[in-house]
């Protein structure tokens, strides 16, 4: 079997909610830790969907054991569609936000920590679609605040956007890290200052809430009655979405009234899993 470079979050809590599922389509297939867990425990098929082309090829190569029961999709979650599916399938797992892997790569632009181009694009450059450096340069001052507050949680935002807007053109990760630094400061031992207006910069590049937005409600439709759809998010906009559609969506009965955070063993194991949030659901008839 090939390792992947990345522990998957909340993998046990997955594996008790889908496991039953004939059929799971993995919405963001990642390295493919869940899908093998998922593999493993008995699910007779996975499709795995990934907007990014190199975390596809990574678990292409991790699940070849497994042969026919995994098919991979390049997509985003608004373009699965029923003949991507295959038919209704029993299960639907989203793991949201930035992978590990995707941090670790330099030369993708995800990270303060390592300078590249900023780039920040899941689906990579050859998508063609704006980059990070395509918003910091090309927005008005205004509009990088709001997209660093709303996304980023950022209270300082205003300062940092009217530093962007003097420093520019801004091409690298860290010539954007050094700016904000330079705006707001960095206290000894503390967060890096860049860390909310990164994240906020590559939910706006890849349009997570939106994508999570409208592929939620099209859920319903891709699910056999019964079947469960469980998401992992990091980020409290993300988690607002998901409650909302599992308590507003009359296909949706919630399996989960409050999130499930990871364990404190899985937390020191792994720290990424630090943030996450399940919630989970089932499809259920709409009343006539």
């Amino acid at each position: 079997m090939t390792e992947a470079p990345h522990r998957p979050v909340m993998v046990e809590e997955v594996v008790q909610l889908l496991a039953g599922a004939e059929v799971v389509v993995d919405m963001t297939l990642g390295a493919g830790g869940h899908a093998e867990a998922l593999l493993d425990a008995g699910v007779a098929e996975i499709v795995g969907v990934d907007r990014d082309p190199e975390a596809l090829a990574i678990a292409t190569e991790r699940l070849r054991r497994f042969g026919d029961r995994v098919r991979v999709v390049q997509a985003r979650f608004s373009e699965v569609d029923e003949d991507d599916v295959g038919g209704a399938a029993g299960g639907m797992l989203f793991d949201l936000g930035v992978s590990s892997m995707q941090l670790d790569d330099a030369a993708r632009g995800f990270s303060f920590r390592e300078d590249a181009p900023l780039d920040m694009r899941m689906a990579g450059a050859s998508a063609g679609e704006p980059s990070a450096a395509d918003l910091v340069n090309g927005l008005s001052e205004r509009e990088l605040a709001d997209v660093i507050f709303h996304y980023g949680d950022e209270r300082r935002s205003r300062r940092i956007a009217a530093a962007i807007v003097r420093k520019r053109p801004i091409t690298t990760t860290d010539q954007l890290a050094g700016v904000v630094v330079g705006a707001v400061g960095r206290r000894p031992g503390g967060p890096h200052p860049a860390r909310r207006t990164f994240q906020a910069l590559r939910i706006a590049v890849n349009r997570e809430l939106e994508e999570l937005a409208a592929s939620l409600p099209h859920a319903t439709g891709l699910l056999v009655p019964g079947g469960r759809v469980v998401v992992i998010s990091y980020h409290s906009l993300e988690d607002g979405i998901v409650k909302r559609a599992f308590r507003d969506d009359p296909g949706f009965r919630a399996l989960t009234k409050k999130p499930v955070v990871a364990t404190d063993d899985e937390v020191d194991a792994n720290p990424r899993a630090r943030s996450a949030k399940l919630r989970a659901a089932e499809r259920i008839e709409e009343a006539a």
